[in-house]
């Protein structure tokens, strides 16, 4: 009878196969965690192992983590900082903060039988060459996909109001340098006066990494607030020293 006992499953607890089973992952990569520390010691009745939620949470924490592009090795020191009393899923949180794309653009695909119609004659080798050494463009067999439906759109509009496609790409390649160079400013700003000497995430309690998520999370706004008005603030400047100088003439 007591062998029945031992042998009927605890509620909420799987064996290895049906741990692996809801991890969507076999048998011997369980195994293999488990060889790499990754995944705690299961609880023991007999000669049976029995895993429990905390096991299949740390299942999919590795594969998200993977899928984020972490090794391995970098997972077992997360893992090893979560079991030091830190919240892995908070430093995580902290680390998607960091890393998350800043742009909300939707890319554009366009034919070349478009990409003829709006630009003509001007759709030159030196300006598609122009366009993928700026990163805007990706080639297709059937024509181009462009990273920024916005930005094309202007494009295709300053052509139209007779700008050549040329000065177009121009003015893009050096108010792209000026934009690095705001975007260097914001970076070294979030870096000295958030991060400090801070070197690895690793480094923070998951009450830190919680406050400073959401100070990236406040900044990233502001950031743009300031750039939009530096550069409307620049335009207002340079159109009225511009319109100056040709009522002078």
């Amino acid at each position: 009878m007591a062998e029945i006992e031992q042998d009927r499953e605890p509620p909420g607890e799987y064996r290895i196969a049906e741990l692996a089973e809801a991890a969507g992952i076999s048998v011997r990569t369980v195994r293999f965690y488990r060889e790499r520390r990754l995944l705690p010691p299961p609880r023991k009745v007999g000669r049976i192992a029995w895993y429990g939620p905390a096991h299949l949470a740390r299942l999919r924490l590795i594969a998200e983590l993977l899928e984020r592009g972490h090794a391995l090795g970098g997972i077992a020191e997360l893992i090893g900082a979560g079991e030091d009393g830190r919240d892995v899923a908070e430093l995580i949180g902290l680390q998607a903060a960091l890393v998350a794309p800043w742009s909300d653009e939707t890319p554009v695909h366009l034919g070349w039988d478009e990409l003829r119609a709006a630009f003509g004659d001007q759709l030159t080798e030196a300006n598609t060459a122009e366009s993928l050494a700026q990163g805007f463009i990706t080639l297709d067999p059937d024509g181009i996909t462009h990273i920024s439906r916005r930005l094309m759109d202007a494009t295709v509009a300053l052509v139209d109001e007779g700008v050549p496609l040329s000065a177009v790409l121009d003015v893009s390649r050096r108010a792209s340098e000026y934009a690095d160079a705001m975007a260097d400013a914001f970076v070294a700003l979030i870096r000295d006066h958030l991060l400090g000497a801070l070197t690895h995430v690793q480094d923070l309690t998951p009450a830190e990494a919680a406050r400073l998520t959401e100070r990236i999370h406040r900044i990233r706004p502001l950031a743009r607030a300031v750039n939009d008005a530096q550069f409307t603030l620049a335009m207002d400047r340079r159109a009225r020293t511009e319109y100056g100088r040709l009522a002078g003439e």
